[in-house]
């Protein structure tokens, strides 16, 4: 009741004010006797009021946008909060750290997903892409990261997960397409035509065996004492929405990541990001940088990757960005207990959090 009565107030100085001042100029031009004078004085003098009134209104409006912009950002800041949660430290023996940066300045949200879960099947990470960016896109998000962090303890298959984010992502389009599209009066009949988002689906086994589904997303790097290289070569499949996925659905093995050993998934807008040349940037130099200044933890990873990517962009990045890194903590003998001891995401206690937005 209490919000109730103070935006009554807010509203009625809202409308008040450019009604006083409309009333104000007005009653000036008909009532005042200076008003209906010819003479180069009395022009000057109702101009002046005129002018006056319509600074006046002008600021108002001003303000009233900008009180307006101000909410929109905290409500999508806030769901944008929600929907990438800050991420452990470390989970079930990989250091974890993620951030994401939007081009959308007026909300300040992205179309950019990640997540990371252990399960009884292993670590199971995603990263994605939404088509576009802002406020828009985060319906899309939240149907893809909701159909995740269910599907990724109900399903021991990789593949059986990305069917369910793929069904997950048609079923909130054609919702989106009903709601946008509402005297149609029936089902859309391509919901799907120009919406895709892309997706990469990882599990890394408590022996660091790495699977993976790739969906039209760039492939990680992996960073090795040995230096930096993408973690496959492999073409991957169509991104969601535009293109059904096949019904069997292989995995692919990536390797091992082994102790010691750190993957770097982004979004494309990385790689994307122009200088004022034109220049793209080279993702690949700048963690050749990071691997020759030991020692890597993710948290540096992601300090240096952003400070290179702003200076290169000079703070303007064309398209959202996000960043996650997973590097192996564990040690040998854990790598080589049995699969039957997995555990839980658990907190580090010597690891600082990861920071989440900038």
């Amino acid at each position: 009741m209490f919000r109730i009565k103070a935006r009554v107030p807010r509203k009625v100085l809202a409308m008040g004010l450019p009604t006083a001042w409309g009333a104000m100029a007005i009653t000036y031009k008909l009532a005042c006797p200076l008003a209906q004078q010819d003479g180069f004085g009395a022009r000057v003098v109702t101009s002046a009021v005129f002018f006056a009134v319509g600074t006046g209104l002008i600021v108002h409006v001003r303000r009233a946008l900008l009180r307006e912009l101000r909410q929109v950002r905290k409500v999508a800041g806030a769901a944008q909060s929600a929907l990438l949660r800050p991420l452990p430290s470390r989970i079930d023996g990989l250091n974890v750290a993620a951030a994401q940066l939007s081009a959308d300045r007026s909300a300040c949200v992205g179309g950019d997903l990640y997540e990371v879960i252990a399960t009884e099947h292993g670590v199971r990470a995603v990263m994605g892409d939404v088509r576009g960016h802002g406020i828009a896109a985060l319906g899309t998000v939240a149907a893809v990261l909701g159909s995740f962090r269910e599907a990724v303890h109900d399903e021991p298959d990789l593949g059986r997960v990305l069917h369910r984010l793929d069904r997950a992502l048609a079923r909130h389009l054609r919702e989106r397409a009903r709601e946008e599209h509402p005297s149609a009066g029936r089902e859309p009949d391509s919901p799907v035509a120009e919406e895709f988002v892309t997706v990469l689906l990882l599990q890394i086994g408590r022996d660091g065996e790495i699977t993976a589904l790739n969906c039209g997303h760039p492939w990680p790097y992996l960073l090795t004492g040995g230096g930096v290289e993408p973690l496959a070569r492999a073409d991957p499949l169509p991104p969601l929405g535009p293109f059904p996925l096949p019904v069997e659905l292989t995995p692919l093995p990536c390797g091992s990541l082994q102790p010691g050993d750190s993957l770097v998934l982004y979004t494309d807008g990385v790689e994307d990001a122009r200088d004022a040349r034109g220049r793209f940037f080279s993702l690949q130099a700048a963690l050749m940088g990071v691997v020759r200044n030991a020692p890597i933890t993710p948290q540096t990873v992601l300090r240096t990757l952003f400070t290179a990517l702003l200076r290169h962009t000079r703070g303007r990045p064309a398209d959202d960005v996000a960043l996650l890194v997973l590097r192996n903590g564990r040690t040998r003998v854990e790598c080589s207990q049995p699969s039957g001891a997995r555990g839980t995401a658990r907190p580090a206690t010597h690891n600082p959090q990861p920071t989440n937005h900038l």
